[in-house]
Formats: C-alpha cells, structure tokens, sequence
C-alpha cells in the first residue's frame, strides 16, 4: 500500500515541479496580476461598455427632442400634449377610456 502513495508522490520529489506548481498557484490566485483580478477587469470592462451603449442612445433620444423642440411647430405639439396648453378661443376635452379609469372598490 505504502508502495502506491509513494508512485503517485513520485514527480513531486523534482524540485523543477515543485517550484512550477507554486508558481502557477502564486499566479492564478495571489499575484497582483492573478487570473482573479483580471476576471474582475472584464467584467467591470463588460459592464461599463453597457453603460456607454445605454448613454449613447439617450443621448441620441435627446438630440433627437431638442432638433424637435428647436422649431415653432414642435414646441406647440409639445405643449398641447404633454402640458395640455391652449389657445385662448380653444377648448380641450380630455377623452379616457373605460379601461384607462382605475376601478374603486365598492367598500368605498
């Protein structure tokens, strides 16, 4: 039995092995450019390159409203729609719909 343990031990007797692993094991894990510390980076990279996707399109979302808001015609449309503004020799009515109304309870 002993002769086994000592087959399976055997390659670990060369020093060269020996100072290989430890590197390996120093380099994976505790060095300051560990394979850890690089996962992190990529994700952190990953990470940040959505959010410059994300900023991109609201950026060209709000480029897109203030070419819209920089004429007459879209100023007005915006302040009917959103804001509900009139002429002074108009009328506005507000339509809602049956299913846009929140329901109220009977015990009310």
């Amino acid at each position: 039995m002993s002769k086994i343990n000592f087959k399976y031990l055997k390659p670990f007797k060369n020093i060269y092995v020996l100072v290989l692993i430890v590197f390996v094991v120093w380099m994976l894990f505790f060095d300051a450019h560990s394979w850890l510390f690089h996962h992190e980076l990529n994700s952190d990279i990953n990470e940040l390159e959505y959010q410059k996707e994300h900023y991109r399109n609201e950026m060209a979302k709000d480029n897109k409203a203030i070419k819209e808001l920089s004429t007459d015609e879209g100023i007005e449309r915006t302040a009917r729609e959103t804001y509900y503004m009139k002429k002074s020799n108009e009328d506005i009515f507000i339509i809602e719909y049956e299913d846009s109304i929140p329901k109220h309870k009977k015990d009310e």
